[in-house]
């Protein structure tokens, strides 16, 4: 989608809800997706070993469960975008 840039303060509350939709996304996922991702997602800047090791994990399974988690959270999102809300309105 094209339009124009939304300005500052705009773009300052478009991004706050943006990331609320995501990290209440991120808390919905089944399993240890939401623990993983937030690991890695960590301020912290955390390396595959601390992760495996906070997460009781194997190194070696953190690449393939983090892109399951991803395909999951891909799937969900996209779902949620296309679905209508309530009484009909779209979203």
């Amino acid at each position: 989608l094209s339009g124009p840039e939304p300005r500052p303060a705009e773009h300052a509350v478009l991004t706050a809800e943006t990331r609320r939709t995501l990290r209440a996304a991120v808390r919905r996922l089944p399993g240890r997706c939401p623990a993983l991702l937030a690991a890695m997602l960590s301020r912290s800047d955390l390396t595959y070993r601390e992760i495996a090791h906070q997460l009781g994990m194997s190194q070696g399974s953190l690449g393939p469960v983090r892109s399951r988690c991803l395909a999951c959270l891909r799937r969900m999102l996209m779902a949620e975008v296309a679905a209508p809300e309530p009484w009909g309105k779209e979203r």
